[in-house]
């Protein structure tokens, strides 16, 4: 294992959905045309040498790459966003409609995946990550890289609720002490950080 590994997290920029709070899973929706020029912004943060650049395929996944000027992207469907089912759309307001208390860490889904099901897909992705020969960077989705960060602290999946993950921001995890470690979490630059307490509805939807 090489401990002076980091992995790059880039949770990818704001859809119609995302800024309305419905779930989106499979639903392969675009960017916002105002998130180009958030995104663009991130590109002196990201200038990193890389050894492997892994994108979720959806087209909202990619453009984020391409517009924070990632190269040599290569696909990868385990960096897919939970399948949703029969929620896919809902917001969880709607939801808890129907299922008081309503979480997808601790509820799930009907028709869509388990919490074991996503972190399965997130441990492969942490698997091939640590056989690249140096840094990686992921670009994904809210609630898939949630659980991955939880995976990748050997800590239950479900703790990924207690992690809050903006649009178009930018986590690191690393070692200290040899220990896996959240080395940097849900990172903005200040013209975006929200006022504490007063998140936009942009950095609290998930999807």
């Amino acid at each position: 294992m090489n401990t002076s590994q980091q992995i790059w997290l880039v949770r990818h920029g704001e859809t119609a959905w995302s800024r309305s709070g419905q779930h989106t899973g499979r639903t392969d929706l675009p960017l916002l045309p105002e998130a180009e020029a958030e995104l663009k912004a991130l590109k002196p943060h990201l200038e990193h040498a890389f050894a492997l650049v892994l994108s979720s395929p959806m087209q909202r996944a990619r453009q984020t790459a391409s517009w924070v000027g990632l190269d040599n992207v290569e696909l990868d469907d385990n960096l897919m966003e939970w399948n949703y089912g029969a929620y896919e759309g809902k917001t969880r307001q709607e939801i808890q409609k129907l299922v008081p208390g309503w979480s997808i860490f601790t509820h799930g889904v009907p028709g869509g995946e388990t919490l074991e099901e996503v972190a399965r897909r997130a441990r492969r992705v942490i698997e091939r990550a640590r056989t690249a020969s140096g840094d990686v960077a992921l670009v994904s989705h809210g609630h898939l890289l949630r659980v991955l960060a939880a995976c990748w602290l050997d800590i239950p999946p479900v703790n990924a609720e207690h992690f809050e993950l903006s649009a178009g921001s930018v986590s690191i995890l690393g070692y200290e002490n040899d220990l896996p470690v959240l080395a940097q979490w849900n990172w903005l630059p200040d013209a975006r950080r929200p006022v504490a307490g007063r998140s936009k509805s942009s950095n609290t939807a998930l999807h």
